[in-house]
């Protein structure tokens, strides 16, 4: 596993500064509209697909919104990078799964939650607001355990079920 790990790393490193130097400047949504999207996909390389609650499955695209419930699945050679509504930023490397099991925000008491679920493969995640005002709030899921987060920027890999 850690010679694994040892070569998936330096690639998602290389995809993870790619797309966090696009999304650096990205600002939390304050359009009220926004407010039932939990973030926004903003970089998307080769395929990668959004699974939604009722089981529907599209193409994930830049610009497209994440719901507060929703999936992230990435193909081989493939990536995505999100902003969460807090300024979070999330890259999904290649072969990934990523449910976003539970989000809320609020923009004005900046009070919220982030619960995300890592069936296999990698995420690196810097933390926004939620993160820095109550580092308890933020929480990653993978198939043998529930991590609490206090760090920043902080990267996750999950191997799948034998």
């Amino acid at each position: 596993m850690i010679k694994r790990l040892a070569l998936a790393l330096p690639a998602l490193v290389l995809a993870c500064a790619s797309a966090l130097a696009q999304t650096a400047a990205a600002p939390a949504a304050t359009n009220p509209r926004d407010e039932a999207r939990a973030g926004t996909l903003k970089s998307v390389r080769g395929n990668v697909r959004v699974l939604g609650l009722d089981d529907s499955s599209r193409p994930a695209s830049p610009g497209d919104g994440l719901a507060p419930i929703d999936r992230l699945v990435t193909g081989p050679d493939s990536g995505a990078s999100v902003v969460l509504r807090d300024g979070t930023r999330i890259v999904v490397g290649p072969s990934s799964r990523l449910d976003l099991k539970e989000f809320h925000f609020d923009s004005t008491t900046q009070d919220g939650g982030i619960l995300v679920s890592l069936l296999r493969g990698s995420l690196r995640m810097v933390t926004g607001l939620i993160g820095k005002t109550n580092p308890d709030a933020v929480r990653v899921e993978t198939p043998t355990a529930v991590i609490g987060i206090r760090g920043t920027d902080f990267i996750v890999q999950a191997d799948p079920q034998p």
